[in-house]
Formats: structure tokens, sequence, C-alpha cells
């Protein structure tokens, strides 16, 4: 029984962001579908309420429906499971670059003004401040990129270890059940093929290939 992955771009983007990595996790065997989303117009709600609907959806026949989400598509993948976590079929989470915490960047992006706020859209909120911890007992794994190449990086708005957007304390939410660093920047996170292949590791697993592990 094949299980599906339905993949969540971030901020800014649409589902073709995901292309490469779409292919990769389809050569892994994964029966994988491309959640498409107007990440600054839409309703979070709204958003919300077709995620779970493709999920159950999906899950038609007893499979299992694992999210892995970009940035913004990762928090909410999380919101979607804490929301409805007795209607939906089991599963994974990966989250790429997600700032599960919160992101430092978005928070000094909405206080440039008025126009900062409107193209953080209406997931300003879970951007800036995320979530406190992570007590679902679906398993979640983290990957985060250490390469500080990025628009964050370029106007001096993220600190500490980062990807050029995220931070990579950001990243790690009390809770999570794996995280992992990779020698990427944020976007590249969707491109990377070491990223694809600790994403089917821990949708397999539970767990990502660390240094030093067998």
């Amino acid at each position: 029984m094949t299980d599906h992955i339905i993949l969540l771009h971030g901020l800014w983007m649409r589902g073709f962001a995901l292309s490469m990595l779409h292919r990769r996790l389809i050569e892994a065997d994964f029966r994988v579908h491309r959640f498409d989303y107007l990440s600054v117009a839409a309703q979070q709600e709204r958003i919300l309420q077709r995620l779970q609907e493709q999920m159950v959806e999906l899950a038609d026949g007893g499979h299992a429906v694992h999210l892995v989400g970009h940035s913004l598509g990762g928090l909410l993948a999380l919101r979607v499971c804490a929301e409805h976590a007795d209607e939906l079929p089991p599963g994974r989470i990966v989250c790429l670059g997600s700032p599960l915490k919160g992101s430092a960047a978005a928070r000094r992006f909405a206080g440039l003004g008025r126009g900062g706020e409107v193209l953080l859209g209406n997931n300003r909120e879970l951007l800036e401040h995320g979530f406190e911890r992570w007590d679902d007992p679906r398993e979640l794994g983290v990957i985060a990129g250490c390469t500080p190449l990025g628009l964050g990086a370029m106007l001096g708005q993220v600190e500490g270890q980062h990807d050029g957007t995220v931070a990579v304390e950001e990243t790690r939410l009390p809770g999570l059940t794996d995280h992992c660093v990779m020698d990427t920047s944020h976007t590249g996170l969707l491109f990377s093929q070491d990223v694809a292949r600790q994403v089917t590791r821990f949708l397999h697993s539970g767990g990502f290939e660390h240094p030093g592990s067998i």
C-alpha cells in the first residue's frame, strides 16, 4: 500500500516551486500531490478547510497521508493537524525551513508599515508567532538550512545560524520528533537531493539520518 504525500509551498510561492521535490518523492514510490493556495490573499480558514478535505479524500481505503511543508506551508500543516486531529488520517509531517516558533524576519517586515503587513497577508499572525510547542501524537520532523543566502540575510533581519530567511533556532519547536540541519539555503531546501532523501527517510521511519548513525 503506497502512502500519499501532500506538498505545501511557502509564502509568495505557488505549487510549481515544488516540482523538483515532487519528482524526487515520486521516485521514492510515494503518491505525491501539490497543494496550491494563495499564500497572501486566501483566508487561512479556507486554506485549512481545503487541506483537511483533501487529506480525508486521499485516505479513502486506509492510506496514510503525510504532509511536507516548506516555510509557511509547514506552519499550515501543523495548524490543520492541531485543529482537526480527530478527523484526519494517520501520517507524518516534515517541515522544511518553517519558523515554527515564529519568524523574527516576518515581525520586522510587518514593522515596516502597512505595505509590509499587506505582503504577509492573512497568515501574518501564524508567521510572526508560530506555536509554543507540538503536543499532537503525529510525528513531526524538521529540516533547517544553514546557508545564509536570502532576503532576510540581505536586510540583516536574521540572527544566529540561518538559511537566509529563517533562523535554525526558530525551527526547533519543543515536542518535535526529530530535527536536522542541512547545508542549504531557504529556497535551496526545495532543490536539494540530500533534503529529499532525508524527507523520505523520516516518512518511512520517523527519524532522520544523522552523522555517525548506522
